[in-house]
């Protein structure tokens, strides 16, 4: 892999990742871009003791621009994107429009692919392999940041998601604190190192999901399945089999083998409902996609468990239950935080080895 940092016209970083070693990327952002304006502040909720991130200049970003005016493909044809480069393998920005900014963090966005009509599941494995790395790096990059106290590496795909770009991309946000949801599994963590002498939540859930019947995925190195109390209608974990904190953490093993794992569940995840699109029926499965790593900060007041107790993992999931119908988060889910799933978690772990290819 060969990593070229450049910036953007407006002074924003933008990172090139090539499978080539001898890739060169001299390309200029030629565009007159006023400087990045942001007003993210971050405010505490005292009832709930959560963090909401206020970003009131994201009302004007890009929204469902037509093909021919992605930002995200390759400049060319006299049409400047925010990719300076006629071409591209992988590449990284900071967007225009962060959630997070400054002291209260940062957001970037990660362009998979230059194929505006692909996703992710469309590539290859080196292509997969590629955007990993990339992860990596950032993620490394990020934690070395004062203001970072976790990172989350993500992708959403689909309109019913909330997608405003149609081009293959994540995102990866490092925010200014630890987040909700890791830290209920930190406590999850302490609480059950107390009450069992010492053990490991994830890695007795782990063992308990492999001997189950809703193990979708078991390769040599990683292990998918839905979870018992699965949220979603379809949810996947994807986990390491060696417990690590992070994905840095991964060995040369795990890296080898993640692409084609991971591939095969997205594809999986499109053969749910069917072959979608490209049979003119129902649109791709939307998805969100998400990384849990550990925190990069101190962990003292969940209890008594440091970074290297943490397990990464990938929650990949969809908010569609059935072809046509969408899981919406109603008055429970909305209100109480009380999901009702209208799955069961064992059928959906059938259906996801039924569309094996």
């Amino acid at each position: 892999m060969k990593k070229t940092s450049t910036r953007l016209a407006d002074g924003r970083e933008l990172i090139y990742y090539d499978v080539r070693d001898d890739a060169v990327r001299t390309a200029a952002d030629s565009r007159p871009l006023d400087p990045v304006a942001t007003t993210s502040e971050i405010r505490r909720d005292p009832l709930l003791g959560d963090s909401v991130a206020i970003a009131s200049h994201r009302q004007g970003r890009t929204y469902h621009p037509p093909a021919d005016e992605c930002p995200l493909c390759p400049s060319g044809g006299g049409r400047h994107t925010e990719i300076p480069d006629s071409s591209y393998d992988v590449v990284v920005f900071e967007n225009r429009f962060p959630s997070l900014a400054g002291d209260a963090g940062r957001c970037e966005v990660v362009c998979f692919t230059p194929d505006h009509t692909a996703s992710f599941a469309d590539l290859t494995e080196e292509q997969a392999a590629l955007v990993l790395e990339a992860w990596t790096d950032r993620t490394a990059e990020l934690s070395h940041l004062p203001s970072v106290a976790q990172v989350f590496c993500f992708e959403n795909r689909g309109a019913e998601i909330g997608v405003t770009l149609g081009h293959p991309h994540g995102q990866i946000y490092a925010y200014p604190f630890v987040t909700p949801r890791t830290a209920l599994m930190l406590r999850s963590l302490a609480a059950h190192r107390a009450a069992t002498g010492g053990r490991n939540l994830f890695d007795d859930v782990l063992a308990e999901e492999r001997a189950g019947e809703r193990v979708v995925l078991d390769a040599e190195h990683w292990v998918a399945f839905v979870p018992y109390a699965a949220h979603w209608p379809y949810e996947v974990h994807l986990y390491p089999k060696r417990r690590v904190p992070d994905l840095l953490g991964l060995d040369d093993a795990a890296r080898t083998e993640f692409p084609k794992v991971y591939l095969e569940l997205l594809r999986r995840f499109d053969r749910i409902f069917g072959e979608g699109e490209r049979e003119g029926g129902e649109p791709p499965t939307p998805y969100i996609a998400a990384w849990h790593q550990a925190p990069f900060a101190a962990l003292g007041e969940y209890g008594h468990v440091n970074r290297d107790d943490f397990a990464l993992h990938l929650e990949l999931f969809t908010i569609r239950r059935t072809s046509g119908k969408l899981k919406f988060l109603a008055g429970s889910e909305s209100g109480m935080s009380v999901f009702i799933n209208d799955v069961p978690p064992e059928a959906a772990a059938q259906r996801l080895r039924e569309v094996a290819s």
